[in-house]
């Protein structure tokens, strides 16, 4: 197998940089209206003849022998064998990681809280978890135990009564280590389902499969087109793009170690993105040749020359300020800071999914057991959304309480409010219940 890099080159002082910068960073997720409709089929399918159109589908597209809905149900029993099915070292990795995401997110829980103003009017805010979130998983092959520990975790912290997993198993293949993370992680119930129908039935409900609050986890085209389709029936955490990843560097750090941390995203998928931003242009000259003489030794060589050459890039700029402008620019959903202090520099990145600091922290850390969830907004959508994490499975209402003497302070000021907006009832529900001018 021969392999080879033309990794883009580009220079912030160019006068059509921001051109070239844009048309790089374009991604088109949008389905085709051949997928588009052939998801809005399955999930009328999955709705009108529920358990039936499940397994009709599951033979059909992951090749299944199943009889009946009862074939397609993992119980407890069974995600417990899979511990057993791992090997030692397998399963200590699994459940170290755990508990440091499980740490991590412990942190982020929020409480319901109250105040109490001169009136004796209480205001408030209610939190509550959901009562059940749905978690999507890839089968076969191309399984990540690890996202099963970024998603479930989170909700089983945040309070969540039930977490049911549907993951595909093409031709029967049982990825063991997926049902082991699920074990660990607290899953409730697995459902060996896929593809836009697992989402529909999770959406929906089905004789079996119970209708979920939330839909997490990553997917294909259809699974995400089928997220956009019962997003509203449901919540969704987010439509993710490919993988991607910024590394800013100063320079000083090991060739090597940056070439690889790029191939670390781009061996994800051919449309992931890797680039490096360094005011150094010599550093990127040895990044280059770091590039030509790694690829070869990698397992998925192909995959990778695909997206460096496709959609990787290597950018001088001016000096380590402008690299912070395109970092933010380009609001990465992974940001290395492979330099020499990055505390300093902290405070001017606006935009990133995660930020990782200093020349030792590769993102790979990130992905599997440094603690922080490793489900991040991509294509640029860092400039307004944030990682999954136990605030995307709690929800909160409002408490107000008015006291005799606050219900008639506030009714002046919703009356005039009201009135102004022609909303008459409005206003004399308050009205009604400002003192002394009762009966208006």
């Amino acid at each position: 197998m021969t392999v080879s890099t033309a990794i883009a080159r580009l220079n912030a002082a160019d006068q059509d940089f921001a051109r070239h910068l844009d048309h790089l960073l374009s991604w088109e997720s949008v389905s085709d209206d051949a997928v588009n409709q052939r998801v809005l089929d399955i999930i009328k399918a999955v709705r009108e003849r529920g358990d039936a159109a499940l397994v009709e589908f599951t033979q059909r597209f992951d090749g299944v022998d199943a009889k009946s809905i009862d074939d397609l149900i993992l119980d407890r029993a069974r995600l417990e064998l899979a511990l057993t099915r791992i090997t030692a070292a397998q399963r200590e990795a699994l459940e170290k990681a755990a508990n440091r995401v499980r740490i991590y997110h412990e942190r982020q829980k929020q409480d319901s809280w109250q105040y109490t103003e001169a009136d004796g009017t209480v205001l408030g805010q209610k939190v509550t978890p959901l009562d059940r979130a749905g978690l999507y998983v890839p089968g076969g092959k191309a399984s990540y135990p690890s996202s099963v520990l970024m998603n479930a975790i989170p909700a089983k912290v945040a309070g969540v009564t039930e977490v049911v997993m549907v993951v595909p198993t093409p031709r029967g293949e049982v990825n063991e280590l997926v049902l082991a993370a699920a074990c660990i992680a607290g899953v409730d119930r697995v459902f060996t389902v896929g593809g836009a129908q697992a989402v529909a039935a999770l959406a929906y409900g089905t004789e079996s499969v119970p209708q979920v609050d939330k839909i997490v986890g990553p997917g294909n085209i259809y699974v995400a087109t089928a997220k956009r389709h019962v997003f509203g029936q449901v919540g969704i955490d987010m439509i993710a793009g490919p993988s991607e990843i910024l590394v800013v560097c100063d320079g000083q750090t090991d060739p090597d170690w940056i070439a690889m941390d790029l191939f670390s995203q781009a061996e994800h998928d051919e449309d992931a993105q890797a680039i490096l931003v360094s005011p150094d242009a010599e550093f990127l000259d040895r990044v280059a040749a770091s590039i030509d003489k790694l690829l070869p030794t990698m397992e998925r060589a192909e995959i990778i020359e695909k997206s460096i050459n496709g959609r990787g890039a290597l950018i001088q700029v001016r000096d380590m300020q402008q690299a912070i402008e395109v970092a933010n620019r380009i609001a990465p959903e992974h940001l290395e800071l492979s330099v020499a202090d990055p505390q300093a520099w902290l405070p001017q990145i606006r935009h990133a999914g995660a930020i990782f600091m200093g020349r030792h922290t590769s993102e790979a850390l990130g992905d599997y057991c440094a603690g922080p969830n490793h489900v991040l907004p991509t294509s640029g959508t860092a400039r307004f959304s944030s990682p999954l994490g136990v605030y995307d499975f709690q929800k909160r209402s409002s408490i107000i309480f008015c006291s005799e003497q606050g219900a008639s302070e506030l009714g002046h000021t919703a009356s005039v409010l009201a009135r102004g907006e022609s909303l008459t009832a409005h206003a004399r529900s308050a009205e009604y219940r400002i003192l002394n001018e009762k009966g208006n």
